[in-house]
């Protein structure tokens, strides 16, 4: 007998090809995971296109505004401890009436720094804002006339006061969200 290939639906043979296209951007985002300074130094040129778009065409500022204020919020869950220690005394104050902390002493549980949104994902999610951005920015509909620099400061403002907020939080429970200036502990050889 011959093989006959059954008939594909429409709805299959788009589900079959969108399948193929996510496939292969997973393997392009896995492919550039290592490289963390190219991919940032992209998405920082490419945010510089889109902002001499907005300035040459002198309009979309509202646009840029929501952008300016999704990234910082991405910047915000960045910063941001996965568990964090202010819910986590207020937890501790629940069950035994005591507060809790992160460890400062020898005899405390090690509980290393795990963001709640991690570089990957912040590069990724950034990365897509500013395209779609960028996509906005060339449809006339999103170009809502408003006074420019009253956006600007205000997300100033709003990005001093969340910001000053964020680093009394990370005083107060004593966590540093980067990496360097940390003890670095290497192997040592023992002959």
């Amino acid at each position: 007998m011959d093989n006959i290939e059954t008939d594909q639906t429409p709805f299959a043979a788009v589900t079959a090809q969108t399948s193929k296209l996510q496939r292969q951007y997973q393997a392009l985002l896995d492919k550039s995971t290592p490289f963390v300074l190219y991919r940032w130094v992209g998405t920082a040129v490419f945010m510089g296109f889109f902002f001499l778009r907005v300035l040459l065409a002198q309009g979309w500022y509202i646009v840029a505004y929501a952008l300016g204020i999704y990234l910082l919020n991405l910047f915000l869950a960045f910063l941001q401890p996965k568990f964090d220690p202010s819910n986590d005394m207020l937890d501790n104050e629940m069950e035994d009436g005591t507060a809790g902390g992160l460890p400062t002493k020898q005899d405390e549980e090690f509980r290393p720094f795990i963001r709640r949104l991690p570089e990957f994902k912040f590069w990724h999610e950034a990365t897509r804002a500013v395209a779609i951005a960028f996509v906005c920015s060339w449809f006339e509909i999103f170009n809502v006339p408003v006074f420019w620099p009253v956006l600007v400061m205000y997300w100033i403002i709003l990005f001093v006061l969340t910001m000053r907020k964020q680093i009394q939080h990370m005083i107060k429970y004593r966590y540093v969200p980067f990496s360097f200036g940390k003890a670095k502990y290497g192997k040592t050889s023992t002959s």
